[in-house]
């Protein structure tokens, strides 16, 4: 590239004849020479123009006629600089940025050497602007990602957006029917939230925007077609408005609509851009949210149906009960206990002799843990509530949970123990107690001994052909059975930290609890199995505690040695 020819300047007058050519000589002319950029030479007091080149000349047509340094000659940012010996700067000169740099040359003359920097300057403005956003993003996506709750996720959408985006923001979202719930925020005021009955065609590209599907782009809508109630109260005269969708997973997550007062500048493409990636984060968090609640209310509906039932103290018959699942966070498990009220109609002709009025009651353990165990629970409970309409004998029901299990391919198994229970005059049970390869109840006899019912069986769901045994006994008034699962027995823990508790530590506790309420005995169980965890993990635990109620002190109590009979 060429360097612009240097040019005296007529009007300057050489300092001293003798002198003229010494400033301008070869070192000068050569250092004019090399600079492409516009080049002034001033020197003298007051200060003058020596020289100039023809890019210096452009950029400060005056200089044609003059050789004064002033702000009517040149740049005044120019010569202020010169004023404070100031040997660098940048400054305008009309729309261009340009960098003065201060040389010193012979013959006490000083060059400035003038840069064009606008580019650099726009260049530096466009990444301080994309740093800006990007920053902005990262602090939305933190902020969005926080939360998985839709109400929260709007509220913060919104505020970001009248932060960064707009001087208003306002986010349309579907709800059932044909309302929309609307969140208004106008920069610096208070969160407003309705749900409004309103045509979501009267905005321009709105209804499209929530459709989802197809795809659209944000879409500019001219300000006097905005509804009422899209633009905040008190938000004052609307200059530009931009609606843009909230994509979420397949679907749309509502729309926001970004507006703009009539004294700022209105959208432009960058900002739209801008714009509809924000819109993608927000609208995968509102998205991930409304997912999240809706799983959360389908878990919920299914816990509600699997979570082993409520249990109350019946008449003429005490119960207590207590569940804890393997992992804390869980509210369903592999055991389970239900209960089942006698039948109101007339049993068939094969029952069992003391099978009218008797209550059902069972407590078992699904082979795992978690909700695969849980799901196979609650087949197991709707299986035998429907078949102990049909066979109320423990051995023959057994025998068709077994085949059902067995039809359904599950790899799953099922130990249970099945407990019926009817009032036997004087305020005793008659208690039937069935194992199907389920650790044998313990009863705590009124003298405080503790007996395990001599019942056992076959595990349910693993083979074809299983076996049972059925023990029949009599609870008194203040005797109990504890049904429980093995994880109790097997929790291990102690001083070691993997030692099992065992039946003879449970039958130790019980000892210890003759004569107390059901519930006291159920807590007491719970208590002394956990300190034997000492908070280590453990599989998931069921009790449920039966007893004759006490009644008064005129009834009698019994020795409590074994009372009972076998079938099966």
């Amino acid at each position: 590239m060429t360097s612009p020819p240097l040019v005296p300047n007529p009007s300057a007058a050489p300092a001293s004849p003798p002198n003229t050519g010494s400033a301008v000589g070869a070192p000068l002319l050569r250092a004019l020479v090399d600079a492409v950029a516009p080049v002034l030479v001033i020197a003298g007091d007051p200060v003058r123009v020596r020289l100039h080149n023809k890019a210096a000349e452009a950029l400060f047509p005056a200089l044609v006629g003059s050789d004064a340094f002033t702000s009517h000659v040149v740049a005044p940012w120019l010569v202020q600089a010169q004023e404070q010996g100031i040997d660098a700067l940048d400054g305008s000169v009309g729309d261009r940025m340009f960098r003065a740099t201060a040389q010193p040359l012979p013959g006490e003359c000083t060059g400035w050497l003038l840069t064009d920097v606008t580019e650099e300057r726009a260049a530096l403005k466009r990444l301080s602007e994309e740093r800006s956003r990007t920053q902005f993003l990262v602090r939305a996506s933190a902020r969005l990602l926080a939360s998985l709750n839709q109400r929260r996720c709007l509220r913060v959408t919104a505020e970001l957006a009248a932060e960064q985006l707009a001087d208003a923001a306002v986010l349309v979202t579907p709800t059932r029917g044909r309302r929309v719930a609307v969140t208004r925020l106008v920069r610096g005021g208070v969160i407003e939230e309705m749900t409004l009955s309103v045509e979501v065609d009267q905005v321009p590209g709105l209804s499209d925007a929530l459709a989802g599907f197809p795809p659209v782009p944000s879409r500019w809508v001219h300000p006097d077609l905005a509804p009422p109630w899209l633009v905040p109260e008190g938000f004052g005269e609307l200059g530009s408005l931009v609606v843009t969708p909230l994509p979420g997973n397949g679907v749309s997550a509502g729309a926001l609509i970004l507006l703009r007062r009539a004294e700022q500048a209105g959208f432009n493409e960058e900002e739209e851009v801008f714009a509809r990636i924000f819109a993608a984060r927000a609208g995968a968090a509102i998205s991930a949210a409304v997912l999240y609640a809706e799983r959360t209310e389908t878990t919920g509906i299914l816990q509600r149906a699997l979570i082993p039932p409520a249990i109350e103290r019946m008449d003429a018959i005490d119960l207590a009960s207590s569940y804890r699942p393997a992992r804390a966070a869980d509210l369903i498990g592999g055991d389970f206990y239900d209960v089942h009220l006698p039948l109101p109609l007339p049993l068939p002709s094969n029952a069992e002799q003391d099978a009218p009025g008797e209550t059902l009651l069972m407590l078992g353990d699904v082979c795992g843990k978690g909700p695969g165990a849980a799901i196979l629970t609650g087949k197991i409970r709707n299986t035998i509530a429907a078949l102990r309409r049909l066979e109320p004998r423990h051995r023959q029901l057994l025998e068709l949970l077994n085949a059902t299990l067995l039809d359904d391919h599950d790899a799953r198994f099922v130990t249970l123990v099945l407990a019926g229970v009817a009032p036997a005059g004087n305020g005793r049970l008659d208690l039937r107690l069935t194992s199907a390869g389920h650790p044998a109840p313990l009863l705590i006899r009124a003298n405080g001994s503790v007996e395990q019912a001599p019942t056992r069986g076959t595990l349910i769901g693993a083979v074809p052909d299983i076996a049972s045994t059925t023990w029949t006994t009599v609870l008194e008034p203040g005797e109990m059975c504890l049904l429980f699962s093995d994880g109790v027995t097997e929790a291990r823990g102690g001083p070691g930290g993997r030692e099992m508790f065992g039946d003879q530590r449970l039958k130790d506790a019980l000892a210890e609890c003759a004569g107390m309420p059901l519930e006291a005995v159920v807590e007491r169980i719970e208590l002394v199995t956990s300190q034997w965890l000492g908070g280590g993990e453990h599989d998931d635990i069921a009790l449920m505690a039966i007893g004759a109620p006490r009644r008064g002190s005129h009834l009698s109590m019994v020795d409590g040695r074994g009372r009972g009979r076998y079938t099966g």
